[in-house]
C-alpha cells in the first residue's frame, strides 16, 4: 500500500511536482542548458555524475522543500545514488518533505497511427520491487501523441493503463503520461479524443486502484476538470511540453485543480557557473512562480 502521509500530500495539491528525470537521450541537452557543454565530459559515467550534481544542487536548495514542492520524479540512476549521504528517495522525503517518484519507461517506439507508445519494459517488475525498497511512492511513464488519430490515442491510453495496473500491483501509484505534442495543428482535437479514452479507462478501475495523470496543458481551460474530480485520480499534473516557463505558468493558472510537473521550465536559467547564492535565488524564484501558478487554478 502507498504511504498514507505521502498520498495525503499528493491529494492536497498544495504545490507542484519537480521533474528531475532526464534520461540518456535528454541528458546532454539538459546539461547544455545548465552551462555544461559535451566537450566537458567523456562518456556516460561522467555525464551522469554531472547531471546528478545538478539534481543534488536543486534538491539541496533552501526553497526545495515540501512547502511548495510536493513531489519529485527521479531517473533510475538518481534513485540508485545518494544526496548528502542518504539514498535519494529517502533524502527527498525525510529531509525535504518531498514525495519521491521514479521514471520507469524505456523510451518511445516508432510512430504508428500518429502516436508513439512506450517500448516494452520486460524488467518492470524488478524495477518496481527496487523502487518499493528504496521508499519510492509512485512511478511515471511517458508516451506521445502526434496527431488526433482516434485509433492511435486509444492504443496509447490502453497501454498506459495496462502497465499502470501492473505497477499498482506493487503498491505504487502510477503517473499516466500520454503527452500531446504542443506543436501539432490538431492539438485541440487530439485532446478531445484523449479525454474520452482516459475517462473510459478510469471508469473501469476498481475502488482500490488509484492513478495520477500527467497531461499537456490543454488549449481549452479546464478541459480536463472532470479528470481532476474523478474518484480514481489522486492528482492531475501538467507537463510544460516545451512551453516557456512564463507560458506554462499562464496556461496552468487557468486550469482549476491541475498542478505543475515541469522539467525544462524548472531548470530554465540555472547554470553550473552560478554562485550558490545566485543559484539558490534563481531556483527559489522559479519554485515560487510555479507554485503560485499551481495553486492559482
Amino acid at each position: 500500500m502507498p504511504n498514507q502521509a505521502q498520498m495525503d500530500k499528493i491529494k492536497a495539491c498544495q504545490g507542484f511536482i519537480a521533474a528531475l528525470d532526464q534520461s540518456g537521450g535528454s541528458t546532454p541537452k539538459a546539461l547544455r542548458l545548465y552551462g555544461i557543454e559535451e566537450d566537458a565530459y567523456s562518456g556516460d559515467a561522467e555525464m551522469y555524475d554531472l547531471i546528478h550534481g545538478m539534481r543534488s544542487r536543486i534538491a539541496q536548495a533552501p526553497a526545495f522543500t515540501g512547502e511548495k514542492v510536493v513531489g519529485a520524479i527521479l531517473f533510475e540512476m538518481t534513485m540508485d545514488r545518494e544526496i548528502d549521504g542518504k539514498p535519494t528517495a529517502t533524502y527527498m522525503w525525510d529531509e525535504r518533505g518531498v514525495v519521491p517518484f521514479l521514471k520507469v519507461d524505456k523510451g518511445l517506439a516508432d510512430e504508428e497511427n500518429g502516436v508513439q507508445v512506450m517500448k516494452p519494459m520486460p524488467e518492470l517488475d524488478g524495477l518496481c520491487e527496487r523502487a518499493v525498497k528504496a521508499g519510492v511512492f509512485g512511478t511515471k511513464m511517458r508516451s506521445v501523441i502526434n496527431a488526433a488519430n482516434a485509433e492511435g490515442i486509444k492504443a496509447i491510453v490502453a497501454q498506459q493503463f495496462d502497465v499502470g495496473k501492473q505497477i499498482i500491483g506493487h503498491g505504487l501509484v502510477p503517473i499516466i503520461e500520454p503527452e500531446v505534442n504542443i506543436t501539432i495543428a490538431d492539438k485541440s482535437a487530439a485532446e478531445d479524443i484523449l479525454l474520452t479514452e482516459l475517462t473510459v479507462q478510469l471508469d473501469a478501475l476498481s475502488d482500490d486502484q488509484t492513478v495520477m495523470l500527467k497531461l499537456t496543458l490543454p488549449e481549452a481551460a479546464n478541459h480536463y476538470k472532470s479528470l481532476v474530480d474523478h474518484p480514481r485520480v489522486a492528482s492531475v499534473v501538467a507537463l510544460s511540453g516545451g512551453y516557456s516557463r512564463e507560458e506554462a505558468n499562464t496556461r496552468l493558472s487557468q486550469n482549476t485543480g491541475m498542478i505543475a510537473s515541469f522539467s525544462r521550465a524548472l531548470t530554465e536559467g540555472l547554470s553550473a557557473q552560478q554562485s550558490d547564492d545566485a543559484f539558490n535565488t534563481m531556483i527559489g524564484d522559479t519554485i515560487d512562480s510555479i507554485y503560485q501558478a499551481s495553486i492559482a487554478g
